[in-house]
């Protein structure tokens, strides 16, 4: 029997044949290179199977899966984290891009630091070309010893992208699987928050990929963006109102379901009626990828330079 890797891989999909190649390529030239990628295709109808049955037949790390029918992005996510055997596990999306030493960077940083559940790095924004739009700092305090901090935190300011770091499988299964109401990402982040804290390794490594397919770009209302992650929120039964109301009871039931001292439980509470009751939350709907992009002269960070497969790009 092949030995179970230390790190697993998902990579949930749907019909990601423009950008994958070279999310695989990524991965797959990583410099901690001890890891099993598990592709879970939902069932895509244009050339996904081919570019992953072609890259499977290549790599031994890879095994593919493909679902017989469309079960919606929250779903595959789930879905792919079943089927996945390390002790570390990240989810990796089929369009962005990994800097060589993502893996490793984050590996060593939660051996370090045996108290940290996630470890992620510094990030940009790309474009469909590759080419960094906005480079960003990260400004949560997920790195606090406090859990009422750390959830305040996720409450009051932008972001939330961390569930793409390397996870600890044991804790990753204490907790309450992706949902498919509106902000879902927000609220699965959030409870992680509860049970440990973060790292954010201060290396550019990661780069989150905005083009106009992306889910979020392609389903503009929350109710279509919502219907994308699982079909079943379409129709009478799942009206904007209810996808609202679940957002922010996500994150009630977040806190009651949490390993906390009835000191921080009453704390988180406190946060998030503040967060409710408040008109002007710093960062309300803000999205990074929406912000102005950088001057390209300005820019001192190359990903060619930093992402396997992409060498010689700049000659």
């Amino acid at each position: 029997m092949t030995a179970v890797p230390r790190l697993s891989i998902g990579l949930p999909v749907y019909n990601g044949q423009e950008y994958l190649a070279e999310s695989l390529d990524a991965l797959l030239g990583q410099t901690y290179a001890e890891f099993e990628l598990v592709i879970s295709d939902n069932a895509s109808t244009d050339s996904t199977e081919d570019i992953c049955r072609d890259y499977a037949a290549k790599d031994p790390r890879i095994r593919y899966l493909r679902l017989p029918r469309n079960i919606g992005a929250a779903p595959n996510h789930n879905f792919v984290f079943t089927q996945c055997r390390g002790e570390l596990f990240k989810w990796a999306s089929h369009d962005d891009l990994y800097a060589r030493d993502l893996l490793k960077r984050c590996v060593q940083a939660l051996d370090e630091r045996p108290e940290v559940i996630l470890a992620h790095s510094d990030q940009a924004v790309i474009d469909e070309t590759g080419r960094v739009k906005v480079p960003y700092a990260y400004g949560l305090a997920t790195g606090s010893p406090s859990a009422p901090e750390r959830f305040r935190s996720l409450l009051f300011e932008p972001g939330g992208d961390d569930f793409y770091g390397v996870l600890r499988a044991d804790v990753l299964r204490r907790v309450k699987p992706h949902d498919s109401y509106h902000h879902a990402d927000r609220t699965f982040v959030a409870e992680l928050t509860l049970h440990g804290p973060f790292h954010q390794v201060p290396e550019l490594l990661y780069f989150r990929r905005d083009h106009p397919t992306r889910a979020e770009r392609a389903n503009p209302s929350k109710r279509s963006r919502c219907v994308n992650l699982d079909p079943r929120r379409a129709g009478p039964l799942h009206p904007t109102p209810r996808l609202l109301a679940e957002y922010v009871w996500g994150f009630a039931s977040a806190i009651r379901r949490a390993p906390l001292s009835p000191a921080d439980r009453s704390a988180c509470r406190r946060h998030l009626a503040a967060w409710m009751t408040s008109r002007l939350r710093p960062g309300a709907g803000e999205r990074v990828e929406d912000r102005a992009p950088v001057d390209p002269a300005a820019l001192t960070v190359s990903v060619d330079d930093l992402v396997a497969g992409r060498e010689g790009r700049r000659a």
